[in-house]
């Protein structure tokens, strides 16, 4: 099947028959469910099979709304303006939230260990200038350590089991430069709230835990992310200089 034209995908009552339609197909074949949450950790053949199946529907990518997520979106309109702000978007996906910090003038790194995943990007948003690579989370390019002035992660570390949460905190602070900003977004939970993933919520020590990487909590929200009202987390963090 021929990739559609970047911008004709329209979320309607199809698009969520195809999604839901996805969804259980992904789940089916997806380890984490099958076999445990480490019998792959790191779900990489997992997350390249997703854009594959896709074939071009974003539809068939469960976190691909064709939009920032809400939070971020929330937080861009009261941080509206990142001119020369050096910003990494982690696990950028379909590329819609490392498009809405360069829409507010941030120079954005994007990126995603899915090669499928940043062409989509790339296709979606030729028109802006962002750099948008293949690299790996846990082995990334030595050059962007304390390089960036704003990183920021939405759902990546909920989508991998817990024993990963420390490595994914370590590398994902490591970009920030010192006096820079990490804003992370996850689902929340309780913290004695049974949780059966994937994606796994996580309780606030999850996301506080940050502090042990050298970053200091400046804002913790416990928020809704709009109309379904799914409970989140979006966390402000800053690195002392």
């Amino acid at each position: 099947m021929a990739e559609k034209p970047p911008h004709d995908d329209i979320i309607d009552a199809d698009f969520a028959r195809r999604r839901e339609a996805a969804r259980a197909r992904l789940d089916s074949i997806d380890p984490a469910r099958r076999d445990g949450p480490l019998a792959d950790p790191k779900r990489k053949n997992w997350f390249e099979a997703v854009y594959e199946l896709a074939d071009g529907d974003a539809a068939g990518v469960p976190w691909g709304n064709l939009a920032p997520h809400p939070l971020l979106a929330d937080w861009l309109r009261q941080n509206p303006d990142l001119a020369g702000v050096k910003a990494l978007d982690v696990g950028c996906g379909l590329g819609d939230n490392a498009a809405a910090l360069a829409d507010r003038g941030a120079q954005v790194t994007a990126f995603d260990f899915a090669p499928r995943a940043v062409e989509w990007a790339r296709g979606r948003f030729a028109g802006k200038t962002i750099d948008f690579v293949v690299a790996d989370l846990f082995a990334p390019p030595p050059q962007w350590r304390e390089a960036f002035d704003l990183v920021h992660e939405t759902y990546t570390l909920q989508a991998l089991p817990a024993e990963l949460l420390p490595a994914m905190r370590q590398a994902s602070a490591g970009f920030v430069k010192p006096g820079g900003r990490l804003l992370a977004i996850a689902r929340a939970r309780d913290d004695n709230q049974r949780i059966e993933g994937p994606p796994w919520p996580l309780a606030r020590g999850d996301i506080e835990a940050f502090r042990d990487c050298g970053l200091a909590l400046e804002r913790l929200d416990d928020a809704p992310s709009g109309p379904a009202a799914i409970r989140h987390w979006r966390a402000l963090f800053r690195k002392p200089v």
